[in-house]
């Protein structure tokens, strides 16, 4: 900036001179066209104006020096802009490209593979260079039909899940990293295309106690006195699936706080610790058709996630109206689990999900 702003003070300073030789010559060159014009004017004009015309054109003409043009300045005396970098500049730039340029034949990380989430994609990445150590990767997607890419994680994980996903929709996604101790990203992994066809989850609108967000995936338990259990809008877990709590913010804990699923809406109860359902206290207590289990999962805090997985298991043979069903239920919370059987008298391979906090503060993300 310093060097451009030399060239400016030099090229103002310089035009000056310039510049008022070009007026002077323009003015000349337009009082000769003036001069011209009224000559011709004269010419044409009648006998009775025509000497008049002559006359007066012949008194402007003695007085204006159209052979008269300023100086103009030499080529010699008019700067020429030139920039000059010393050899020892050349050799350092040389040196510090050596020292930080690099050349790859390939990407060090690359994506592996995208899991279907409902409303959004697991999106599971891996180093394919051995000699590379990376510090942070950077994980970036776009709807295919826009044009650029935004960030959606930085961190040190391999995987991540991309939420707010349309189901049934391309988006394309690039991974990248950085290694140990460096400032600058390495080259983009090779684009790839990612969708969901599994619908998000959302809690159901109009219980009064909870806000939802414009999604209605996130749940805020308000200051109203009123006091139920929020259910999903529809039966929308399926078994083999996993459903995710994630704690945004936390209240005022009580015992009959509950986070789990049930085979049906059940209104007038104020929390899941109930029948034919299955839940997570917030203090970490488990809940099996309204029975406390003797083995406790970690009290749930700001930032703790809640997963539930299970998987069905027949009793019996099967029959056309049904039978006696076991689904295995696995809890996880906190880097800690629980596992059991959860017998019902019906097969239920989709199941609802809720929620109940007896104070306000309590915000979840359910997906």
């Amino acid at each position: 900036m310093s060097l451009l702003q030399e060239v400016d003070t030099i090229e103002q300073d310089s035009i000056k001179p310039l510049d008022e030789c070009q007026k002077l010559i323009e003015h000349g060159v337009s009082t000769a066209d003036d001069l011209l014009r009224e000559g011709e004017s004269a010419i044409c004009g009648d006998a009775e104006q025509h000497n008049e015309k002559l006359c007066s054109f012949t008194k402007k003409a003695l007085h204006i020096q159209l052979d008269s043009l300023p100086e103009v300045p030499s080529l010699v005396d008019v700067p020429c802009l030139s920039a000059q970098l010393d050899d020892c500049l050349l050799t350092i730039l040389r040196n510090q490209i050596f020292r930080h340029g690099t050349v790859a034949s390939r990407p060090p990380v690359q994506l592996e593979e995208f899991v279907e989430k409902p409303g959004g994609i697991l999106v599971r990445w891996c180093k394919v260079d051995d000699d590379f150590v990376p510090q942070d990767y950077r994980l970036q997607y776009r709807k295919s039909t826009a044009s650029h890419f935004e960030d959606v994680y930085v961190g040190s994980e391999t995987e991540f899940i991309v939420l707010h996903i349309d189901p049934n929709v391309d988006y394309q996604f690039r991974v990248c990293a950085r290694g140990d101790g460096r400032q600058e990203w390495s080259p983009w992994s090779v684009p790839q295309i990612g969708r969901t066809t599994l619908v998000p989850h959302e809690w159901t609108a109009g219980l009064e106690g909870y806000s939802l967000s414009s999604r209605r995936n996130i749940a805020l338990r308000n200051d109203s006195q009123s006091c139920g259990v929020l259910y999903s809008k529809a039966p929308t877990y399926f078994c083999g699936q996993t459903l995710t709590f994630r704690i945004e913010t936390v209240g005022q804990p009580d015992r009959r706080d509950s986070l789990g699923v049930c085979v049906e809406q059940q209104n007038g109860y104020d929390s899941l610790q109930r029948d034919k359902a299955v839940c997570i206290s917030t203090n970490g207590a488990v809940f099996v058709n309204g029975k406390e289990m003797t083995n406790q999962l970690p009290a749930v805090t700001s930032g703790s996630t809640v997963t539930f997985d299970m998987e069905v298991v027949q009793l019996g043979p099967p029959s056309t109206e049904g039978g006696n069903f076991k689904l295995r239920v696995t809890i996880s919370s906190n880097n800690r689990e629980v596992v059991f059987d959860w017998v019902l008298d019906q097969c239920c391979v989709s199941l609802y999900f809720g929620c109940s906090f007896s104070y306000p503060g309590w915000k979840v993300l359910v997906f």
